[in-house]
């Protein structure tokens, strides 16, 4: 946009109700950061937004009148997806987001995890304390998200059609590609990357890749293992397959864990602190943060001894087993892995 609002984000989307008329899941066709301030000023006219992070169910009378705005008219694919909208049998919900604080609502916590899979915000750019309070568990169906609640009803109720409701899983999060597909990835099995990851341009998913919000890839990657909560790989780099990355979620740690620039995370391996570029951790090696490793100089040799997290972020390090003693080593990585081109251009 070439205008900025007083708005951080704004999303218009489609909004899933329960039985009890809560909104579940909101689904955003339109996702902004930083809206045009004009179409800010028609929505908060037409919506009578006074500010905050709030979200509204629009109208059709108040979707005629915003199409009736002179910035939207002259927008034809905002004023084309609106229309769309308009004639859309459940609520059309708009999200308002003026600071970047905890969110409070389900359209509010939909949003954020929008922002991030259209890589229009960073994994640790956006609050997103207290999300998993916010959400509630859902059955992801064949026809959508149902309440837990509401299930029983809606699976006797396709039977009696002679139809099969078929739920795909139950979980707070949805699959990313239900909402979003960024341009040039591959997901060989989409079940298994969560709404709110982040992929960057070149990234491919082998089956058993896992990638969860508020996660992900800076750029070309090669990712067969396990991208935690809150870890960001960096580009080139590849994960093999089984291998792990210590989220900062689990034992309620603090520590952001990220790997680095064409680093190699072998299969079934695994770290518990963040790498620097250009390192590689053998296969079947798991280095926590606490791990005791022996460095050695160039001619094997070993000339200290510390614990993993103090060679946090450091590049150019290759971590191994010792074969003989078992003690884990560290040297220095004279090479670097080179992902196939070929393999990470996705059109």
């Amino acid at each position: 946009m070439n205008q900025s609002s007083s708005l951080h984000s704004l999303g218009i989307g489609i909004a899933t109700r329960n039985s009890r008329d809560e909104i579940i899941e909101v689904y955003y066709p339109l996702v902004l950061r930083d809206p045009h301030s004009e179409l800010v000023e028609a929505l908060r006219s037409c919506c009578a937004y006074a500010g905050g992070n709030v979200h509204s169910v629009i109208s059709e009378a108040q979707l005629t009148e915003l199409l009736g705005s002179p910035f939207v008219a002259a927008d034809k694919a905002l004023s084309a997806l609106l229309r769309q909208l308009n004639e859309s049998t459940q609520d059309v919900c708009a999200m308002f987001i003026s600071e970047d604080s905890a969110p409070s609502s389900v359209p509010e916590v939909y949003l954020k995890l929008h922002l991030l899979s259209h890589r229009l915000c960073k994994p640790h750019s956006l609050n997103l304390t207290g999300a998993f309070g916010v959400l509630q568990n859902v059955a992801w169906t064949n026809q959508g998200a149902i309440d837990l609640a509401d299930l029983p009803a809606r699976q006797l109720q396709a039977r009696l059609k002679g139809e099969l409701l078929e739920v795909m899983s139950v979980d707070k999060f949805p699959k990313m590609s239900n909402y979003v597909v960024p341009k040039g990835v591959r997901i060989a099995h989409t079940a298994r990357v969560r709404l709110g990851a982040y992929l960057g341009e070149g990234t491919t998913i082998m089956h058993e890749g896992f990638v969860n919000f508020n996660a992900g890839t800076e750029g070309p990657a090669m990712i067969e293992g396990r991208i935690s909560a809150g870890v960001m790989i960096g580009s080139g780099s590849d994960l093999g397959g089984g291998c792990s990355t210590m989220g900062t979620l689990s034992g309620g740690g603090t520590e952001i864990i990220s790997v680095g620039k064409d680093c190699l995370i072998g299969a079934n391996s695994g770290i518990g602190f963040p790498l620097g570029d250009r390192c590689i951790v053998e296969a079947g090696l798991y280095v926590t943060a606490g791990t005791k490793v022996l460095v050695l100089d160039n001619a094997n040799q070993v000339v200290g001894t510390m614990k993993a997290r103090e060679l946090s972020n450091k590049s150019d390090l290759l971590f191994r087993r010792n074969s003989v003693t078992g003690a884990v080593e560290c040297k220095a990585n004279k090479t670097a892995i080179a992902l196939n081109e070929e393999l990470h251009t996705h059109n």
